[in-house]
């Protein structure tokens, strides 16, 4: 266990280095590209929460994120609150939402808890859409980005943008993998392991789940609350079930129960739709079948794969001669 933590640190260390050549390096799309490998890896990070650490399949999980996004919008242009101000109130909303949900949806499980995560996502949806005092299917604009010109620095210039989404996305890894090496961590994965046997112990499981749930949704409200100043626009289309559906695939991408996998797997799927889209309008098509080769060939995900091959190569190596 040990060994598998240091490998997470190592390849987390190696992540943000590429993140940091890429900046260096990056034109103004480039930017906008990092960008959305950041988000969308927050937001992949707080599904592997639920899933790959508690085994909580959740086809809802993009409520919380489009929760997140209209909160930030609705504080800041509604009522007329910071951009500081709103973000915090949108993870708050996040975390309350989450909150409420998971006091009846935690209780089930399996096909069950699915869905009633894609019905509470799916209604919220359904009301966004409607709702003028929102936008309704039309959405809202005029979204500001975080005023730094205090201390210098222009959030309004993509290179600076992107590095201050990095620096979040780092902190909720950092933050995230700190819950998931503490004991209420590994009590996750032992409710994911068994948790008729947890229960059997004395152990509250729907409690921890509980928390956990919240934790997942205040995340993905922040996911959210950056994705919102990032297009400057927001629309129904965020809490949509394909959205939730999306994630998860990063998510068995990269590799579940890990974190770091989910960004990973980030990165490779907005890079690899930016790619193919360039080169065929069949994109989707080839998108998918390398989705299905990944399930085939690499149950696991890239990372843990990768993970795979290094514990074959060290017993490999331990192995009397």
């Amino acid at each position: 266990m040990l060994a598998a933590e240091r490998w997470r640190t190592a390849t987390a260390v190696l992540v943000v280095a590429i993140a940091a050549v890429a900046w260096w390096n990056a034109g103004y799309f480039a930017h906008e590209l990092i960008q959305q490998v950041a988000i969308l890896a927050i937001f992949a990070m707080s599904l592997d929460l639920l899933v790959g650490f508690t085994g909580m399949v959740s086809l809802g999980h993009a409520a919380f994120f489009g929760l997140g996004a209209y909160a930030t919008a609705a504080l800041q242009v509604m009522f007329g609150w910071t951009v500081l101000e709103a973000m915090a109130g949108a993870v708050a909303v996040g975390a309350i939402g989450a909150l409420l949900v998971g006091c009846f949806a935690v209780r089930l499980s399996g096909v069950f808890f699915i869905m009633v995560t894609l019905a509470v996502g799916e209604a919220l949806h359904a009301y966004l859409f409607k709702d003028r005092s929102f936008g309704g299917d039309d959405g809202m604009g005029g979204i500001e980005r975080l005023d730094l010109s205090g201390i210098g620095i222009s959030l309004d210039n993509p290179a600076a943008f992107s590095v201050f989404v990095i620096g979040i996305a780092v902190v909720v890894y950092v933050f995230l993998e700190t819950i998931v090496r503490s004991p209420f961590g590994r009590l996750l994965q032992a409710i994911h392991s068994n948790p008729a046997r947890v229960r059997a112990l004395g152990c509250p499981v729907p409690r921890y789940k509980l928390a956990v749930f919240t934790l997942a949704g205040a995340v993905a409200a922040l996911a959210g609350s950056l994705s919102a100043p990032h297009t400057a626009f927001i629309s129904p289309e965020l809490l949509t079930w394909t959205t939730s559906g999306e994630v998860l695939i990063v998510v068995i991408v990269g590799g579940m129960g890990s974190l770091i996998g989910p960004v990973v797997g980030a990165a490779v799927v907005v890079l690899a739709t930016h790619y193919i889209s360039g080169f065929t309008d069949y994109w989707m098509m080839f998108m998918g079948l390398f989705f299905i080769a990944v399930v085939v060939f690499a149950g696991n995900g890239l990372y843990g794969t990768i993970e795979a091959v290094r514990i074959l190569l060290s017993r490999s190596t331990r192995a009397p001669r």
